[in-house]
């Protein structure tokens, strides 16, 4: 069942893109947050390390968004990147390796408060969010990528599939996480 899209109202949300468009339009689907917005690295980077939010949402091209997934990442902000140009199955890996929490198309823009809404409670009920979103758009990234684009990184899938709540990503994101980090874990 959907959560409901109340869910993300109030959340403080970053959302970084070098396309105004994109941007207005993620502001407009998400207008029950509070939605920060970037058009670049240096303006996106500065706002991750000086305020606080519920989650940031990057595009990886044209904003160096990767490299903003690690200072995410880095300040314990929950991040889901978001693209249409680097929508491969390496930027996929490379996302959730730097610890990401999802990895979406602009595709599907006109579902992402519903989409952050259900990846965002996964995550902070300490589920794992990489399930749900397989769950959701495995059917996309078979039909986007080939029905075996996992073949050619068998050991990292298979390993990532054994337990999605233990990956490398979700590791890195937990060392940076102080409800947990301050227990001692």
């Amino acid at each position: 069942m959907a959560e409901p899209k109340s869910y993300l109202k109030k959340k403080r949300i970053l959302a970084v893109d070098d396309e105004e468009d994109i941007l207005e339009t993620i502001e407009d689907i998400l207008e029950d947050s509070q939605v920060d917005r970037a058009r670049d690295y240096k303006t996106a980077s500065r706002k991750i390390k000086e305020k606080r939010y519920d989650l940031a949402i990057l595009d990886i091209m044209g904003v160096d968004g990767l490299k903003l997934l690690e200072e995410a990442v880095d300040r314990g902000i929950p991040a889901v990147m978001l693209t249409a140009h680097a929508i491969n199955p390496e930027t996929l890996m490379s996302s959730i390796q730097k610890g990401a929490i999802a990895y979406l198309p602009k595709e599907k823009l006109p579902e992402l408060d519903d989409l952050l809404g259900r990846i965002l409670s996964a995550h902070e009920k300490g589920e794992p969010p990489w399930k749900l979103l397989f769950e959701l758009l495995g059917d996309y990234f078979d039909q986007r990528f080939g029905p075996d684009w996992k073949k050619k990184e068998k050991d990292f899938w298979s390993e990532f599939g054994r337990g999605y709540h233990v990956s490398r990503g979700i590791r890195e994101r937990i060392m940076h996480d102080e409800r947990v980090r301050d227990k001692g874990i």
